[in-house]
């Protein structure tokens, strides 16, 4: 028989067919087993990820079991599912694979054929199941209403704030894409959202229709104390109390998952779940996020940042220019974006603050290509004292370190997939690096 994750990997070429129908027939085949443990449900433009592994951790260190369910991964297929911080191992997914083969080839032979995401999806579902989880904290991977882990009865439901993104399935206004995500809310669990108005206004709108309680965090519910490239220091103004956090994950707008993540918490507080203050703050202090605003070395100084949309590089932006540019003034950015992203958004963001700009592609099919995104900035107009293109971004992080100097920062950035094979290549060649950088300097 074939490798089990191979066959799994080859419904990727088929692409996404939206619509719950598939992910349906494939749960209610197996039992339904989302509905074997509590969860808590995340979506949003950006933040979600964050979010996400802030409430799983604060659960873990309550003492339940809780799984996580993340996309896409970085590194690793097995980083999308996890259970208090264990990914799932190949031999429990190659397990899983081959009981829904099964059940996925008859349903294909019909002209159902479930897509790549559907069939993961009910992998990590039924995995929690089996795994005897007590919560589940589940992120949706596109928009919310069609999303196939839509088929979840949550305890919470979390929307994290809302921008212009994948106009061409979701709508191409900040209202049209709020409904979208709003679809995630059911009848009686609270959502917790930080979408500004326009798009608040959808979300509670659907949350009343609903009866779900309505719940908002913005700016005054969260200030910074402290921050360097190590960790920072929040005050969140819950909605039971205040809060003095620690956290490992850097940037500005961090404020803004965490707050979101503690009044989520509140929320299973008030409706009987024990969490106590230090499991709080010790589920925050210790919780991380591989490829966002990751600091791989300190000498030379590289950042990586999955910012895949414009309101990400937005984020990104300011906390190079607050935290990052008093210290470094030589900002070299290595750049790769999936095609039918906002390009242009995100070069106008980025290459204004950059001193020398490398364009790369991962090795995702749906890369833009370097040529493409060089066009772009010619016809944009924008602006730098040198741009190189390459064609891997093994090949884009040689450069921007061959062109670093004592007072720079070196940060890949664009897409996911772009940053997790950077990722890998630093952290495999990193001691080589070092040693050349020092050398020189």
């Amino acid at each position: 028989m074939d490798d089990p994750l191979k066959w799994l990997s080859g419904f990727e070429k088929y692409g996404s067919s939206y619509g719950l129908e598939r992910v349906l027939q494939l749960a209610d085949r197996l039992g339904n087993p989302q509905d074997a443990y509590s969860i808590v449900h995340v979506a949003g433009s950006n933040g979600k990820g964050s979010v996400s592994r802030l409430v799983a951790s604060i659960l873990t260190h309550a003492g339940y079991r809780t799984g996580l369910y993340l996309s896409p991964h970085l590194e690793r297929f097995n980083e999308r599912i996890s259970i208090n911080n264990e990914e799932i191992t190949d031999e429990e997914l190659k397990e899983l694979i081959l009981r829904v083969k099964p059940l996925v080839e008859w349903m294909t032979s019909k002209g159902d054929r479930p897509t790549y995401f559907e069939i993961v999806t009910i992998l990590a579902f039924l995995y929690f199941k089996e795994k005897n989880v007590d919560y589940a904290v589940i992120e949706t991977g596109l928009g919310g209403r069609l999303d196939a882990t839509n088929i979840v009865k949550p305890l919470i439901s979390v929307i994290t704030n809302i921008s212009l993104e994948h106009t061409d399935i979701l709508g191409d206004t900040l209202e049209a894409i709020a409904e979208e995500k709003a679809g995630i809310i059911k009848p009686g669990a609270p959502v917790i959202t930080a979408a500004k108005t326009p798009a608040r206004e959808v979300i509670k709108k659907e949350a009343e229709m609903k009866g779900s309680s309505f719940i908002t965090v913005d700016e005054k519910d969260w200030e910074r104390l402290e921050s360097n490239m190590d960790k920072q220091v929040f005050l969140i103004h819950g909605g039971l109390k205040d809060y003095r956090v620690h956290t490992k994950l850097l940037g500005l707008f961090q404020g803004e998952n965490i707050a979101l993540a503690l009044r989520s918490v509140e929320e299973m507080q008030l409706r009987g779940v024990y969490i106590t203050d230090e499991d709080i703050l010790e589920g925050v202090s210790s919780t991380v996020h591989p490829g966002r605003l990751e600091v791989l070395s300190d000498k030379p100084f590289i950042i990586i940042d999955g910012a895949h949309n414009p309101n990400g590089v937005d984020k990104l932006v300011k906390t190079l220019i607050v935290d990052v540019k008093p210290r470094c003034k030589d900002l070299i950015v290595v750049f790769g974006v999936l095609k039918d992203k906002d390009v242009d958004g995100m070069l106008r963001l980025i290459t204004p603050i950059s001193n020398e700009f490398i364009i790369t592609k991962s090795n995702n099919p749906r890369a833009c290509e370097p040529s493409v995104i060089h066009d772009r900035l010619k016809k944009l107009g924008l602006k730098n004292n040198r741009v190189i293109v390459t064609r891997s971004v093994h090949e884009a992080v040689d450069a921007g370190i061959k062109l670093m100097k004592n007072d720079s920062v070196l940060c890949v950035t664009g897409s996911l997939y772009t940053v997790g094979e950077a990722r890998g290549y630093i952290k495999k060649r990193l001691k080589e690096f070092k040693k050349k950088y020092l050398k020189i300097r």
